[in-house]
């Protein structure tokens, strides 16, 4: 029991160092990262609006943009 005990420690203490890691010396890369996925989102959601106003005044150009995409 003692050294389930003394394992569960250890690997907590494993996993602390290692998050300060990736927060500490690889921080600004996450933080990019974040970046980049906030940006990628908004680009994906205005892309969904104009899609759907497409979709909704022309759906025979929907259609042709949707078969650009997925093919025929």
């Amino acid at each position: 029991m003692v050294r389930t005990v003394f394992g569960v420690g250890v690997l907590a203490i494993f996993g602390i160092v290692a998050l300060k890691l990736i927060f500490g010396v690889f921080g600004a890369l996450v933080g990019f990262f974040f970046v980049l996925l906030f940006i990628a989102l908004k680009i994906a959601i205005f892309g969904a609006i104009i899609y759907l106003i497409i979709r909704i005044f022309s759906p025979d150009s929907a259609r042709k943009i949707r078969e650009t995409f997925t093919g025929a």
